[in-house]
């Protein structure tokens, strides 16, 4: 394992995770641990961070948990003020937290569509309107969204408010890396596929064919040209490369992590 966040504060939303396994999240904040940074590890869970650095190893002692429901611009604030408070600085934001719900315009409602934009795009914003001044002072950082392949294209169900708002995550992070390129902070969007982590097999666990979350998983890699799904370290290793110094004349682009399905014609 390479050293390249060595002497790094990195702050990752979502950093628990449902499940046992590896979340995006999880698989995040462990491996930028493992990397050498200090994490500053979010989620609205406690119990779920203790267990993302349980699962670190030797690397759990550099992750340092913090509950925040990041849809609150006051607890936003906090949190990001904590981190600078106890660490000093943040030079990589990870921006995670995100969810999906079935549906189209008709079929959803107006209280899961706003639920839906404070999740998943309202809570990126939020992150980086706290985070961006202290690494605007600095003259440098990197901040790396994740967003979905479903806000690039269908990908087999509607999910209206979840594909909006992903794309939503890949412009706002275009806009932002063109506002502050010239002031050292570098903005990009990691858009991962159909992986298999601990959140799609519990919501797989409560739709058709019984429950039978092996079939679904079938159906699901089908759906993917390399044979096999990825999961929440896939995620992280483009995470890991867009957050280093590795990609330092990389900004405002996106790095799909999909096993080659939004390349299918079909």
């Amino acid at each position: 394992m390479t050293r390249r966040f060595d002497n790094k504060i990195a702050i990752v939303t979502g950093a628990g995770c449902v499940g046992a396994g590896w979340g995006n999240g999880r698989a995040v904040a462990v491996r930028l641990a493992e990397e050498g940074a200090t994490v500053w590890a979010v989620d609205r869970d406690r119990e779920r961070l203790d267990e993302t650095i349980a699962l670190a190893g030797t690397a759990g002692a550099a992750i340092r948990p913090w509950s925040c429901d990041v849809t609150r611009g006051e607890d936003v604030a906090a949190m990001v003020a904590a981190c600078i408070d106890a660490l000093g600085r943040v030079d990589v934001l990870v921006n995670n937290v995100g969810g999906s719900a079935p549906g189209g315009p008709v079929e959803m409602s107006e209280e899961v569509w706003d639920a839906q934009v404070d999740f998943n795009l309202k809570s990126v914003f939020l992150t980086c309107k706290h985070v961006l001044p202290a690494m605007l002072g600095q003259g440098a950082g990197a901040i790396v969204n994740v967003a979905s392949t479903s806000g690039m294209r269908w990908t087999g169900s509607a999910q209206v408010a979840y594909a909006a708002t992903k794309a939503g995550v890949i412009q706002l992070s275009r806009v932002v890396a063109a506002q502050h390129a010239a002031q050292g902070v570098r903005v990009n969007t990691v858009v991962p596929g159909q992986l298999h982590t601990p959140m799609v097999a519990s919501r797989l666990a409560g739709q058709r064919a019984g429950g039978d979350v092996q079939a679904l998983l079938a159906q699901r890699q089908k759906r993917i040209p390399i044979g096999f799904m990825g999961d929440g370290r896939d995620t992280a290793a483009a995470v890991a490369f867009l957050a280093s110094d590795e990609a330092r004349f990389i900004t405002g682009t996106e790095l799909v992590v999909d096993g080659g399905m939004t390349v299918r014609c079909d």
